[in-house]
């Protein structure tokens, strides 16, 4: 597989829907994570990002415009030691909960489906970043239906054991827009991760559609410590 550009990638399509990235950047310092979410409704453009302890989680902008919080307020990151996951929905909470009794995060999203958005059936995409003692590895999760099929879940764990430095892997929940919208093909893209945090920020918030880009997150975890640094950008300010 090709390395991409990341700007390229994003901008490709006016809705990937809601994206996770993660890398490392390109001194090899740095393990590097950002998640964003779009949306077409009011319902899911009415969000923003807050800190919660060492993650975040969605808010309504204007609670007197929310409709229905069940799949569009939820916790997309949180940290459970060494690990930060980072998913599109409510699974965080199942990932972090069972991870900690004991259970793997593959293992954890074997209780978990697409989401019960028909007929789009919503792939619900995770990723754990694993940093201790100098050493960083990483996995992406997708969990989606059969071809718009809700009998049938598939389910694709994407390991990289030594994350080469300036390359990443971003998983996003649709191909593009459409109705109804088609769910992510193949394993996670590999693009390029350039710049501090605060120009990668940039260069992501800067390459998503502006009518439908909602919040973005980063995080930089430097290797050799887990001190890290997050941007929260939201367009509803």
């Amino acid at each position: 597989m090709n390395k991409i550009s990341l700007a390229k990638e994003l901008g490709s399509t006016t809705y990937p829907g809601r994206g996770i990235i993660i890398g490392t950047c390109a001194c090899g310092k740095y393990a590097v994570c950002a998640y964003f979410i779009m949306g077409r409704s009011v319902n899911s453009r009415n969000r923003v990002f807050v800190e919660d302890g060492e993650g975040i989680r969605t808010q309504a902008f204007d609670p007197s415009k929310l409709e229905d919080p069940s799949l569009i307020i939820y916790a997309p990151v949180r940290v459970l030691g060494n690990d930060t996951i980072v998913t599109n929905g409510d699974q965080t909470d199942t990932i972090y909960d069972l991870m900690k009794a004991g259970q793997t995060f593959e293992q954890s999203l074997r209780t978990r489906e697409f989401e019960p958005d028909a007929p789009n059936f919503t792939p619900r995409i995770s990723g754990i970043m694993h940093v201790e003692n100098g050493k960083f590895d990483y996995a992406m999760s997708i969990l989606k239906s059969n071809n718009g099929d809700p009998s049938c879940c598939l389910r694709n764990t994407f390991t990289v054991d030594a994350p080469k430095p300036g390359e990443g892997r971003f998983i996003h929940t649709y191909m593009g827009d459409g109705n109804p919208l088609p769910s992510f093909e193949g394993e996670p893209t590999l693009v390029e991760i350039e710049g501090g945090i605060d120009e990668f920020t940039e260069l992501v918030w800067n390459s998503l559609d502006p009518d439908n880009k909602v919040s973005l997150f980063t995080r930089f975890i430097e290797i050799e410590t887990g001190k890290y640094e997050t941007r929260i950008v939201n367009k509803n300010v």
